[in-house]
């Protein structure tokens, strides 16, 4: 079976917006990069995921993800480590916006994963 090439237009990105729970920033942090730990390891698929602390709202961090493709996010979805994430969250968050992007013009989106 032939298998093809992704492109850049194959990419499936996110981000997402959490607003924090007052003194909460330190411990979504720690939970954040003990996830990110998995998503190195075993996500090739996985391509950016990034978080960011929102400079004028500290107790707010915004995530950028990039994806292979659709599939490549299901199966992240499905990491021991991001289910541990998601489990956890909960109790440092209180809420997030989620905007599922397509990609249309992309520098760094690597070609042919």
């Amino acid at each position: 079976m032939e298998t093809r090439a992704s492109s850049a237009a194959d990419r499936f990105g996110l981000v997402v917006r959490f607003k924090l729970k007052p003194g909460h920033e330190d411990a979504f942090d720690r939970l954040v990069s003990e996830t990110l730990t998995g998503i190195r390891d075993r996500e090739p698929g996985t391509l950016v995921y990034a978080s960011h602390a929102v400079r004028e709202a500290p107790d707010e961090r915004l995530f950028y993800e990039l994806y292979q493709d659709r599939a490549a996010f299901t199966v992240h979805e499905e990491q021991p480590h991001v289910r541990r994430f998601l489990d956890e969250r909960g109790q440092h968050v209180d809420g997030f916006e989620v905007d599922f992007l397509d990609v249309v013009a992309a520098k760094g989106a690597p070609e042919g994963h």
